[in-house]
């Protein structure tokens, strides 16, 4: 497959006292947008999608940028986290309210390799493992950030969800590195890793409590839930890392069957029973079909893309099976450790897949300078318009946000307390 023509233009009108101005292209719904295709590795093509800020500021460098990747892995950012998370426009296609546009500039990048309008022209493009998605994503910035110079002094900060923070945490310690090295022109201040699979096995063993203190099984539900967790942990233990995967799989068909079709990314959201699921389909399923419609019909050719958004996800999901249920704990005390990048977690109270008991075991086992001094810290509630939505807990550079009425899709269960874990993270600006 040859990669297709994308033509990415900026045209910078710099006056003698004023500001820098943008005249990007006209892209897919209001506002002024770029993107364009990356050539990460040989076969390997990365996209990135960018939608200026819609600030009221005389120069869109004036406020930070924000990068944004999706979990799965093979779930699209510029899908799922702009149309049904934060970008300018829902899924129905009416202006959010919350967007994070309005006030950062924001890029949405299709990670990894075989994920949402990203792909490889044969099997040697996908990644195999998290360090070869991380080279391949500061790769990706890096050619950016030299074909839009105006970000390199912007300060910057990845966000991610899922999966996505997994990838995040080892990339922003190899960005840090090459931004300190002097490999890379540019200005990363932080990251935010949000549910995030960094622990997987916290998440799945702690599942039959979380279930079972929230009412959604009884004990004999618990029982069978936590024998197919225990299956899984006998294969991490072993080191047999697909077949992990592959019992993480039959754990969560488990799950479903005890919970009558529980929603794993919010446990309140409204499901259809088990039994009609299997008829006609998850509420879930149907948007994304919606969304499947949207991406390959009116997005593809406003973008003017020939290849078909979500054509490889399940195949990058494959061919990374024995990586999927690794952690990267060691990567977070890695930024803790070696890097002043602002590090922040964010947990969701209603999130079953990464649940708030996995993500707490793991981060309160972080080995860094000022883990002590994190523990002795007070739990603060996180108050907007006198409302408690979540609470944080913060020592230094490290902080670790409870974000309340929320499930997996924080950015869309809570915008507020989204809005106001942002502006504490970009305070370094």
């Amino acid at each position: 497959m040859a990669l297709p023509l994308i033509v990415t233009i900026i045209t910078l009108v710099c006056c003698l006292n004023g500001p820098t101005a943008v005249d990007g292209k006209k892209g897919f719904g209001a506002g002024e947008q770029e993107w364009g295709y990356v050539t990460v590795r040989p076969y390997a093509h990365m996209f990135w999608w960018l939608y200026y800020t819609t600030a009221k500021v005389s120069d869109f460098t004036e406020r930070p940028l924000l990068i944004w990747l999706q979990g799965g892995p093979g779930a699209s950012s510029t899908g799922y986290g702009n149309f049904e998370e934060l970008g300018p426009l829902d899924l129905d296609l009416k202006p959010r309210n919350y967007s994070w546009v309005k006030d950062y500039n924001v890029i949405f990048i299709d990670n990894p390799v075989g994920s949402g309008f990203s792909y490889a022209e044969r099997s040697s493009g996908y990644p195999r493992n998290n360090a070869a998605i991380a080279s391949d994503l500061l790769v990706c910035i890096k050619k950016f950030l030299t074909d839009f110079p105006a970000f390199q002094k912007v300060p910057t900060y990845i966000t991610a969800e899922s999966y996505g923070g997994k990838m995040a945490a080892e990339f922003a310690y190899v960005w840090y590195q090459a931004q300190k090295q002097g490999k890379i022109t540019s200005n990363l201040k932080g990251v935010a890793m949000g549910d995030s699979w960094i622990s997987p096995m916290d998440s799945v063993n702690t599942w039959p409590t979380f279930l079972l203190s929230t009412g959604m099984v009884d004990t004999d539900g618990y029982n069978r839930i936590k024998s197919s967790t225990d299956a899984v942990q006998r294969a991490v233990d072993q080191g047999r890392w697909q077949q992990a995967t592959s019992l993480w799989g039959r754990a969560e068909g488990v799950i479903s069957s005890v919970t009558n079709n529980i929603d794993f990314y919010n446990i309140l959201y409204k499901v259809q029973s088990y039994r009609k699921s299997a008829q006609k389909g998850l509420l879930r399923n149907d948007r994304d079909a919606q969304l499947d419609r949207l991406m390959n019909g009116q997005v593809k050719k406003a973008l003017g893309l020939s290849v078909g958004w979500g054509a490889q996800s399940g195949t990058i999901f494959s061919v990374l099976q024995s990586d999927f249920m690794k952690p990267v704990t060691a990567q977070v005390e890695k930024l803790l450790n070696s890097t002043d990048l602002n590090v922040f977690v964010f947990t969701a109270q209603l999130d079953l897949i990464v649940d708030t008991l996995g993500t707490l075991l793991w981060v309160e086992r972080l080995q860094w300078p000022n883990a002590a001094r994190w523990h002795a810290s007070s739990r603060d509630p996180l108050v907007v318009d006198s409302v408690i939505e979540g609470y944080v807990k913060k020592y230094d550079n490290f902080k670790m946000y409870w974000i309340n009425r929320s499930g997996h899709m924080v950015p869309t269960d809570n915008p507020i307390a989204t809005a106001a874990m942002l502006k504490d993270l970009t305070s370094n600006a």
